[in-house]
This record gives C-alpha cells, structure tokens and sequence, in this order.
C-alpha cells in the first residue's frame, strides 16, 4: 500500500472519530480512538511509538515519540488545541526526516471544521 493509499483510509478515519466526538477533548482520547478506527480499517498501528536518534556517532534512545505510525509509512502528529502554531508544522517535517519517512499528516481536532484542520507534510527524502 502506497503513503497516499494509507493517507486515504487515515482520512477517513480521522472524519469518523471527528463526527463521533466532536471538538475539544483532550489528545489522548482522539489518539485512542484514532488508532482504533485505523486497526478496524485493518491497518497496522504503532502508537506513542518511540524513535532513536542517531547523533555525534552515537545513538540516543529514545530521542521522540511519534504519537501514531501507521502501515511504518505515515506519521500521525494529534493536537487539541485552539490554533496550531508554526512550531507545530515544523515538528512534524523534523519527525518525518529523522524517522526518515515521506508523509505526515498533522491533525487538529479542536475544530469547528476537521476538513480545514488536517495539513498534509511531505518530506522530500
């Protein structure tokens, strides 16, 4: 399955929970429930998924944890929050490049409008 085969069923998975539940919960209940849908959907799910970082010769571990990796091709970064700041976008471009992965999707569920609050991150390996 491709990143955006992946990114399709995420997708969806993010509109079920979203219409389900609404706005204004706390990360971690949109974070279960999430990776509940994806499994559902029969995709393999990792979540709070520690990742080592490799620097100066050495490996620390670990260094970050991605809050779901999906089929280990797509990153799910969840927020709750009443706006994402800039800070929040470049989190997830450096997750994806020492994760070494090609497609994140960071997603804000405090929304009035989930389809205006899922943002599309790629990084060009």
């Amino acid at each position: 399955m491709t990143e955006n085969e992946v990114s399709y069923l995420i997708r969806k998975c993010i509109f079920t929970v979203y219409n389900k539940l609404g706005p204004g919960l706390f990360e971690s209940v949109y974070e279960a429930t999430l990776a509940h849908e994806l499994k559902k959907e029969g995709l393999t799910v990792h979540t709070q998924k520690p990742v080592p970082l490799f620097y100066d010769g050495i490996y620390l571990n670990p260094c970050f944890r991605i809050d779901i990796l999906v089929e280990n091709k797509v990153i799910l970064e969840i927020k709750s929050t009443s706006m994402l700041a800039e800070v929040h976008h470049k989190q997830l471009l450096t997750y994806l490049r020492l994760a070494n992965l090609k497609l994140g999707l960071l997603v804000n569920f405090n929304s009035a409008d989930i389809s205006q609050s899922i943002y599309r991150k790629v990084n060009n390996l």
